[in-house]
């Protein structure tokens, strides 16, 4: 049974991806023998890399001598893997990758599946050891104006472009008005400020610490919240409909 797919540049069905099972190996380059990814580009090297399956991940080989390739996760706001030259057996743990090669001034592509990802059981209480309840690591309300707050925050770079600028402080009042009709800028400030304290990026009031600017305040939030999935997608609802695209 096979653990990996390998969806080739251009591919549009099933007849032309690779499934390769546990343990198999493709390999992948300009001028690949056999049964191999073929890429037809002068700027790959003839033997380019490999891809080795296991279970539920993958791990990917770079052979070319000066070209680094990046695995990017596109479900994951700019989250990647950089894979140096010579780099053997690099884990890839996304169950949905990119993998994009340099080649002589173009950027090249394909994509890598691994859908037959594993998850144990969530629920209260599956766990049989005893004890007492493990806290969360971020105790966060999603029904709070602060969670619409942060998810405003996060919207640009989940909905459009992982490197999108964030939205200014008047922007954010914009666009939670529609939810939040009473919302003005100094809110907005307050709970950016409470926010940076509860998820530990700033000390508390009590402390006599100056805390960073609110727009590295505003990156270090997103930043944080988009790396342990604090916000997705799905959770954008809080705000309503998306805005159009003439609106942004």
């Amino acid at each position: 049974m096979y653990s990996v797919i390998v969806v080739p540049p251009g591919c549009e069905g099933p007849d032309g991806q690779f499934r390769i099972a546990a343990g198999e190996r493709l390999a992948f380059g300009r001028a690949i023998p056999g049964s191999g990814l073929s890429i037809a580009h002068r700027g790959v090297s003839r033997v380019a890399g490999e891809i080795t399956a296991h279970r539920a991940f993958w791990i990917l080989s770079n052979h070319s001598a000066d070209q680094t390739y990046v695995v990017e996760n596109p479900e994951g706001a700019g989250e990647h893997v950089k894979v140096s030259p010579g780099r053997l057996d690099a884990p890839i743990p996304f169950e949905f990758s990119r993998v994009v090669l340099p080649a002589a001034g173009d950027l090249l592509s394909f994509e890598v599946w691994a859908p037959r990802h594993r998850y144990g059981p969530r629920a209260a209480g599956s766990c049989s050891a005893a004890g007492a309840t493990t806290a969360p690591a971020f105790a966060l309300d999603r029904t709070t104006r602060y969670y619409a707050v942060l998810a405003a925050l996060c919207e640009p770079r989940l909905r459009d472009d992982p490197h999108a600028p964030l939205p200014t402080v008047d922007q954010l009042v914009e666009r939670l008005r529609s939810g939040w009709p009473a919302v003005h800028r100094s809110l907005v400030y307050w709970n950016i400020d409470y926010l940076a304290v509860k998820l530990g990026l700033r000390p508390g009031p009590d402390v006599a610490e100056s805390g960073p600017r609110r727009g590295g305040k505003k990156e270090s939030l997103v930043s944080l919240a988009l790396r342990f999935d604090l916000v997705c997608e799905d959770d954008l609802v809080v705000l309503g409909a998306a805005p159009s695209r003439a609106a942004r």
